[in-house]
């Protein structure tokens, strides 16, 4: 047992300075990879050894193997798709999850790590503003979220039409629509395309992506079966807000399940300066975040919500004889896995750290860095942002298409930040998601001029 502390304490140590080192080189490195895929590749597709290694020196060859193929995700000049990254208590509670080893599926079994999820799961109900009661559960990101808030939803709404999901399947039973706008994120077709609910009927959006209430109207004008209304709480390019409360009123008045896709915009609730656009979020009846996102804690950590855990626990609970189950429920009845770590850890280290107020602080924080960056490239001759920036999101185009995209290519290249392109209202765009706890001015300015530069340089 002695030797096996002591291999321990090695491989932990040399973890322990290689992750100090990463985290040191961010200040400072470029933000892209220094190598590529296939490079790197030949430097490791080596045939397995015969003989082991020790473990504190697999440790190095693995740091020293990947680290020039690392993206500096974790630095405040990242503002590619919308990746946060991790509070300094988060990334100290995933190693202690890690280390735990705890498979948190069962109450009985693993009590320290559920109901420290349970505690987090409270404290997020109540910063949010969502119901009392609601049942949280802790999924691998966004896509696995909205799979579960709509896979509940499929149950509820079936079950109002008399059809019993559990013992016939899908086969023959009503058609269940769902009604999204047009600009919603492809993780919820992804979810509907699992749940096997087919592609989902499109209700137009306005110039800033957001549902339009009198389309969603029309279409729920003839509507009589199960249904399922998709909402969005931070559109993916504008950060627009659909209008929650009123689209939620005319989907309930049809007696349709709302689910809300807040991946990184259910967290303006949380701040008084910005929960005005999340009005009338908690009426919906299922809520989907990713925590890696605006909460900046590691990967492999989304949020489903339900309103009412009854749905939810038939959609996803599961018993056999060698469980061991708890009255007040178990984790794995609130999610897709029966084996998992313990993922709401680091989310109540995050709680836990900041407070009420330092969460509403880091979404103001984001979302006045965003604004920032904004007018920084309103500055630049020939730039022009392209959407209301009402929260963490910007886009910009800098002329036609083919000058757009040589302007990014030259900012990814420059290295200095990570925008990535994308296509947006038929437009080539770059796209800025402001994310990260750690970016300051000092971020937002070097940023600016990296754009400046590559502008410069397209002429």
């Amino acid at each position: 047992m002695a030797l096996a502390t002591e291999e321990y304490e090695a491989a932990l140590d040399r973890a322990a300075t290689r992750a100090r080192e990463w985290l040191a080189s961010l200040a400072t490195r470029p933000v892209p990879p220094r190598r590529d895929a296939d490079s790197l590749l030949q430097d490791l597709n080596k045939p397995l050894p015969d003989e082991g290694s020790d473990a504190a020196a697999v440790v190095d060859m693995l740091a020293d193997a990947v680290e020039p193929g690392l993206m500096a995700i974790p630095s405040g000049r990242f503002f590619g798709w919308v990746m946060g990254g991790t509070l300094p208590a988060a990334l100290g509670a995933d190693w202690l999850t890690s280390a735990w080893d705890q498979n948190s599926g069962l109450r009985y079994a693993t009590p320290g790590t559920v109901v420290v999820e349970e505690v987090a799961g409270r404290w997020i109900l109540d910063l949010l503003g969502l119901p009392d009661g609601a049942d949280v559960g802790f999924v691998t990101g966004g896509t696995m979220a909205n799979f579960t808030g709509l896979a509940a939803g499929r149950q509820q709404v079936l079950t109002d039409a008399g059809w019993d999901l559990d013992r016939r399947g899908l086969t023959g039973a009503p058609r269940v629509r769902v009604l999204v706008g047009a600009e919603r994120h492809v993780t919820v077709d992804l979810a509907l395309r699992y749940l096997g609910l087919g592609e989902p009927e499109v209700v137009a959006a306005d110039d800033q992506g957001r549902l339009v209430t009198d389309a969603l109207q029309a279409a729920l004008a003839g509507v009589t079966g199960p249904t399922i209304v998709c909402l969005q709480a931070g559109n993916l390019h504008s950060g627009a807000f659909d209008p929650l409360e009123t689209a939620t009123t005319l989907a309930h008045a049809k007696g349709a399940w709302v689910h809300v896709d807040g991946a990184f915009g259910l967290w303006a609730a949380a701040s008084p300066r910005l929960a005005h656009l999340t009005a009338g979020v908690e009426r919906a009846d299922s809520w989907a975040t990713d925590a890696h996102k605006t909460l900046n804690v590691p990967y492999d950590c989304g949020i489903a919500i339900v309103a009412r855990p009854e749905p939810l626990r038939r959609a996803m609970g599961s018993h056999a004889s060698y469980f061991i189950p708890d009255e007040a429920g178990d984790p794995m009845d609130k999610v897709p896995e029966l084996s998992r770590r313990a993922r709401g850890v680091p989310v109540w280290a995050t709680l836990r750290c900041l407070g009420r107020a330092g969460i509403a602080a880091l979404v103001d924080r984001l979302a006045a860095n965003a604004s920032a960056l904004a007018s920084g490239f309103s500055g630049i001759d020939g730039a022009e942002v392209l959407n209301d920036v009402v929260f963490t999101q910007v886009c910009c185009a800098f002329g036609d298409d083919a000058r757009t995209r040589e302007v990014t290519a030259r900012v990814l290249a420059d290295g200095t930040a990570w925008m990535s392109g994308s296509q947006w209202r038929d437009r080539a765009v770059m796209r800025a998601s402001v994310s990260n706890w750690s970016t300051d001015d000092a971020d937002v300015a070097v940023s600016v001029d990296a754009v400046r530069r590559a502008v410069a340089a397209v002429g």
